[in-house]
Protein backbone atom coordinates (compact mmCIF):
# COMPACT_ATOMS: atom_id res chain seq x y z
CA UNK A 1 0.00 0.00 0.00
CA UNK A 2 1.49 3.36 -1.05
CA UNK A 3 1.64 6.54 0.99
CA UNK A 4 -1.06 8.11 -1.19
CA UNK A 5 -3.42 5.32 -0.11
CA UNK A 6 -2.97 6.40 3.50
CA UNK A 7 -3.59 10.10 3.06
CA UNK A 8 -5.95 11.72 5.56
CA UNK A 9 -9.58 11.82 4.47
CA UNK A 10 -10.45 15.18 2.94
CA UNK A 11 -12.62 16.23 5.86
CA UNK A 12 -9.78 15.70 8.34
CA UNK A 13 -7.35 17.71 6.22
CA UNK A 14 -9.52 20.75 6.88
CA UNK A 15 -8.39 20.70 10.51
CA UNK A 16 -4.84 21.67 9.52
CA UNK A 17 -3.67 25.13 8.47
CA UNK A 18 -1.50 23.50 5.78
CA UNK A 19 -4.20 21.11 4.61
CA UNK A 20 -2.63 18.13 6.34
CA UNK A 21 0.29 17.88 3.93
CA UNK A 22 2.35 14.75 4.50
CA UNK A 23 -0.06 13.39 7.12
CA UNK A 24 -1.14 9.76 6.91
CA UNK A 25 -3.68 7.59 8.71
CA UNK A 26 -3.84 3.80 8.70
CA UNK A 27 -7.00 3.51 10.80
CA UNK A 28 -10.51 3.18 9.41
CA UNK A 29 -12.70 6.19 10.15
CA UNK A 30 -16.04 5.78 11.91
CA UNK A 31 -18.93 7.97 10.82
CA UNK A 32 -18.61 11.52 12.08
CA UNK A 33 -18.50 15.19 11.21
CA UNK A 34 -16.44 18.33 11.56
CA UNK A 35 -17.36 20.70 14.38
CA UNK A 36 -17.12 24.41 13.60
CA UNK A 37 -17.15 27.08 16.31
CA UNK A 38 -20.44 28.90 16.70
CA UNK A 39 -20.03 32.35 15.07
CA UNK A 40 -21.24 33.87 18.32
CA UNK A 41 -18.24 32.42 20.15
CA UNK A 42 -15.46 32.72 17.57
CA UNK A 43 -15.76 35.09 14.65
CA UNK A 44 -14.30 34.29 11.23
CA UNK A 45 -13.14 30.78 12.07
CA UNK A 46 -10.61 29.76 9.46
CA UNK A 47 -11.19 26.04 9.93
CA UNK A 48 -13.14 23.55 12.06
CA UNK A 49 -12.22 23.14 15.71
CA UNK A 50 -12.20 19.33 15.64
CA UNK A 51 -13.87 16.24 14.22
CA UNK A 52 -16.36 14.17 16.26
CA UNK A 53 -17.67 10.65 15.78
CA UNK A 54 -21.42 10.12 15.52
CA UNK A 55 -21.46 7.13 17.87
CA UNK A 56 -19.55 6.12 21.00
CA UNK A 57 -16.21 4.43 20.39
CA UNK A 58 -14.42 1.67 22.25
CA UNK A 59 -11.06 1.89 23.92
CA UNK A 60 -9.40 -0.10 21.14
CA UNK A 61 -10.29 2.49 18.50
CA UNK A 62 -9.10 5.34 20.74
CA UNK A 63 -5.82 3.50 21.19
CA UNK A 64 -5.46 2.93 17.46
CA UNK A 65 -5.78 6.65 16.79
CA UNK A 66 -3.43 7.44 19.67
CA UNK A 67 -0.81 5.14 18.14
CA UNK A 68 -1.18 6.94 14.79
CA UNK A 69 -0.73 10.42 16.25
CA UNK A 70 2.88 10.87 15.17
CA UNK A 71 1.89 10.24 11.54
CA UNK A 72 -1.58 11.74 11.47
CA UNK A 73 -1.15 14.76 13.74
CA UNK A 74 -4.56 13.94 15.24
CA UNK A 75 -4.98 13.41 18.98
CA UNK A 76 -8.07 11.42 20.10
CA UNK A 77 -10.20 12.70 22.99
CA UNK A 78 -13.20 10.94 24.51
CA UNK A 79 -15.99 13.50 24.83
CA UNK A 80 -17.94 13.00 28.04
CA UNK A 81 -21.57 13.96 28.70
CA UNK A 82 -24.17 14.93 26.12
CA UNK A 83 -22.86 15.53 22.60
CA UNK A 84 -25.25 18.43 22.00
CA UNK A 85 -22.97 21.29 22.95
CA UNK A 86 -19.97 19.71 21.24
CA UNK A 87 -21.92 19.15 18.03
CA UNK A 88 -23.44 22.62 18.19
CA UNK A 89 -19.99 24.17 18.18
CA UNK A 90 -20.26 25.83 21.58
CA UNK A 91 -16.48 26.00 21.71
CA UNK A 92 -13.91 28.82 21.59
CA UNK A 93 -10.72 27.60 19.85
CA UNK A 94 -7.33 29.20 20.40
CA UNK A 95 -4.07 29.02 18.49
CA UNK A 96 -1.75 26.40 19.97
CA UNK A 97 1.15 28.74 19.23
CA UNK A 98 0.08 30.88 22.17
CA UNK A 99 0.72 28.09 24.68
CA UNK A 100 4.49 28.46 24.51
CA UNK A 101 4.22 31.95 26.00
CA UNK A 102 3.09 30.48 29.34
CA UNK A 103 4.72 28.17 31.88
CA UNK A 104 3.31 25.87 34.53
CA UNK A 105 5.51 27.51 37.16
CA UNK A 106 4.32 31.00 36.24
CA UNK A 107 0.67 29.96 36.29
CA UNK A 108 1.07 28.27 39.67
CA UNK A 109 2.80 31.26 41.26
CA UNK A 110 0.21 33.70 39.93
CA UNK A 111 -2.79 31.70 41.18
CA UNK A 112 -1.16 31.10 44.57
CA UNK A 113 -0.24 34.75 45.10
CA UNK A 114 -3.64 36.03 44.00
CA UNK A 115 -5.49 33.68 46.37
CA UNK A 116 -3.23 34.42 49.33
CA UNK A 117 -3.70 38.17 48.83
CA UNK A 118 -7.50 37.84 49.02
CA UNK A 119 -8.11 35.54 52.01
CA UNK A 120 -7.82 36.07 55.78
CA UNK A 121 -4.75 34.51 57.47
CA UNK A 122 -6.77 31.66 59.01
CA UNK A 123 -7.75 30.44 55.53
CA UNK A 124 -4.12 29.61 54.79
CA UNK A 125 -4.56 26.35 56.70
CA UNK A 126 -6.07 25.00 53.49
CA UNK A 127 -2.60 25.15 51.97
CA UNK A 128 -0.64 23.50 54.79
CA UNK A 129 2.21 22.73 54.99
CA UNK A 130 3.07 25.44 52.44
CA UNK A 131 0.87 28.30 53.63
CA UNK A 132 1.45 31.62 51.91
CA UNK A 133 4.67 30.49 50.21
CA UNK A 134 4.14 28.86 46.80
CA UNK A 135 6.40 25.77 46.68
CA UNK A 136 6.94 25.87 42.91
CA UNK A 137 6.79 22.86 40.64
CA UNK A 138 7.18 19.32 41.94
CA UNK A 139 10.16 17.22 40.80
CA UNK A 140 9.45 14.83 37.89
CA UNK A 141 8.07 11.41 38.63
CA UNK A 142 9.72 8.13 37.66
CA UNK A 143 8.16 6.29 34.74
CA UNK A 144 6.73 2.96 35.81
CA UNK A 145 5.14 2.24 32.42
CA UNK A 146 5.15 3.59 28.87
CA UNK A 147 2.89 6.69 28.73
CA UNK A 148 1.03 5.55 25.63
CA UNK A 149 0.25 2.18 27.19
CA UNK A 150 -1.13 3.82 30.33
CA UNK A 151 -3.23 6.17 28.19
CA UNK A 152 -4.62 3.19 26.27
CA UNK A 153 -5.52 1.46 29.54
CA UNK A 154 -7.32 4.51 30.88
CA UNK A 155 -9.17 5.10 27.62
CA UNK A 156 -10.46 1.54 27.87
CA UNK A 157 -11.64 2.19 31.42
CA UNK A 158 -13.46 5.38 30.44
CA UNK A 159 -14.88 4.22 27.11
CA UNK A 160 -17.36 1.90 28.82
CA UNK A 161 -19.37 5.04 29.64
CA UNK A 162 -20.27 5.23 25.95
CA UNK A 163 -18.60 8.39 24.66
CA UNK A 164 -18.00 9.71 21.16
CA UNK A 165 -14.44 10.54 20.14
CA UNK A 166 -13.05 13.88 19.06
CA UNK A 167 -9.96 14.29 16.89
CA UNK A 168 -7.88 17.45 17.30
CA UNK A 169 -5.10 18.58 14.97
CA UNK A 170 -2.34 19.11 17.55
CA UNK A 171 1.31 18.23 18.03
CA UNK A 172 0.65 16.99 21.56
CA UNK A 173 -2.46 16.07 23.53
CA UNK A 174 -2.18 18.97 25.97
CA UNK A 175 -2.80 21.41 23.13
CA UNK A 176 -6.25 19.92 22.49
CA UNK A 177 -7.66 21.97 25.37
CA UNK A 178 -6.95 25.16 23.46
CA UNK A 179 -7.40 24.02 19.86
CA UNK A 180 -10.75 22.30 20.50
CA UNK A 181 -12.03 25.36 22.33
CA UNK A 182 -12.82 23.50 25.54
CA UNK A 183 -14.28 25.73 28.26
CA UNK A 184 -14.55 23.32 31.17
CA UNK A 185 -12.53 25.36 33.66
CA UNK A 186 -14.30 28.62 32.87
CA UNK A 187 -15.29 29.33 36.48
CA UNK A 188 -11.66 29.06 37.57
CA UNK A 189 -9.68 30.33 34.61
CA UNK A 190 -11.36 32.02 31.67
CA UNK A 191 -8.59 31.26 29.19
CA UNK A 192 -7.63 27.67 28.51
CA UNK A 193 -4.21 28.41 26.96
CA UNK A 194 -2.35 28.66 30.33
CA UNK A 195 -3.98 25.42 31.47
CA UNK A 196 -2.68 23.71 28.34
CA UNK A 197 0.80 24.92 29.29
CA UNK A 198 0.41 23.26 32.69
CA UNK A 199 -0.59 19.96 31.08
CA UNK A 200 2.38 20.17 28.72
CA UNK A 201 4.56 20.30 31.82
CA UNK A 202 2.74 17.31 33.31
CA UNK A 203 3.26 15.40 30.07
CA UNK A 204 6.99 16.01 30.40
CA UNK A 205 7.34 15.44 34.16
CA UNK A 206 4.72 12.76 34.88
CA UNK A 207 4.05 11.04 31.56
CA UNK A 208 0.52 12.46 31.60
CA UNK A 209 -1.74 12.17 28.56
CA UNK A 210 -5.09 13.82 27.83
CA UNK A 211 -7.70 11.07 27.47
CA UNK A 212 -11.13 12.67 27.98
CA UNK A 213 -12.86 16.03 28.23
CA UNK A 214 -16.32 16.81 29.59
CA UNK A 215 -18.02 20.18 29.84
CA UNK A 216 -16.37 20.74 33.23
CA UNK A 217 -14.17 17.65 33.58
CA UNK A 218 -10.75 16.50 32.43
CA UNK A 219 -9.25 13.02 32.59
CA UNK A 220 -5.50 12.40 32.34
CA UNK A 221 -3.54 9.16 32.39
CA UNK A 222 -0.30 9.26 34.41
CA UNK A 223 2.70 7.02 33.75
CA UNK A 224 5.06 8.56 36.33
CA UNK A 225 2.94 9.27 39.43
CA UNK A 226 4.39 10.44 42.74
CA UNK A 227 5.64 7.44 44.69
CA UNK A 228 5.39 8.77 48.24
CA UNK A 229 3.33 11.27 50.21
CA UNK A 230 6.06 13.92 50.33
CA UNK A 231 6.31 14.02 46.53
CA UNK A 232 2.54 13.75 46.19
CA UNK A 233 2.07 16.72 48.49
CA UNK A 234 4.10 18.84 46.13
CA UNK A 235 2.03 17.59 43.19
CA UNK A 236 -1.15 18.28 45.17
CA UNK A 237 -0.13 21.92 45.44
CA UNK A 238 0.05 22.09 41.65
CA UNK A 239 -3.36 20.45 41.34
CA UNK A 240 -4.81 23.00 43.76
CA UNK A 241 -3.77 25.90 41.55
CA UNK A 242 -4.98 24.05 38.45
CA UNK A 243 -8.33 22.96 39.90
CA UNK A 244 -9.08 24.12 43.48
CA UNK A 245 -12.44 22.29 43.55
CA UNK A 246 -10.62 18.95 43.37
CA UNK A 247 -9.01 19.62 46.73
CA UNK A 248 -11.50 21.85 48.54
CA UNK A 249 -14.61 19.85 47.65
CA UNK A 250 -12.79 16.53 47.76
CA UNK A 251 -10.31 15.65 50.49
CA UNK A 252 -10.58 19.16 51.92
CA UNK A 253 -6.88 19.88 52.28
CA UNK A 254 -3.60 19.24 50.47
CA UNK A 255 -2.44 16.48 52.82
CA UNK A 256 -5.56 14.36 52.40
CA UNK A 257 -5.58 14.95 48.67
CA UNK A 258 -1.89 14.02 48.35
CA UNK A 259 -2.54 10.62 49.91
CA UNK A 260 -4.94 9.89 47.05
CA UNK A 261 -2.28 10.67 44.42
CA UNK A 262 0.44 8.25 45.52
CA UNK A 263 0.97 5.65 42.80
CA UNK A 264 -2.21 6.64 40.95
CA UNK A 265 -2.25 6.29 37.16
CA UNK A 266 -5.22 8.60 36.56
CA UNK A 267 -5.84 12.24 37.46
CA UNK A 268 -9.45 13.41 37.30
CA UNK A 269 -10.39 17.08 37.49
CA UNK A 270 -13.76 18.81 37.75
CA UNK A 271 -14.67 22.44 38.12
CA UNK A 272 -17.82 23.55 39.96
Amino acid sequence: MGVNDLRLPQELRQLFSDGGMGRTLAVGMPAGELVWPDPGFAQKAARPAFWMSEEPVGGALWSAFRAEHARSGLWPVLLDESTQAWAAGQVVPDDAGQIEHFTAEGFMAEVWQEWVSQVPPEALSELEPFGALCPGLAPPGVLVAEPGAVADWYAGELAVRGMPMGLAAVDRGADALAVMGWQGALHHNEWMVPLAAVIRSWEDRFGARVVSLGFNTLELSVAAPPGDVEHALHVAAEHWTFCPDNVVQGAGDLIGYAEQLVGGHAWSFWWD
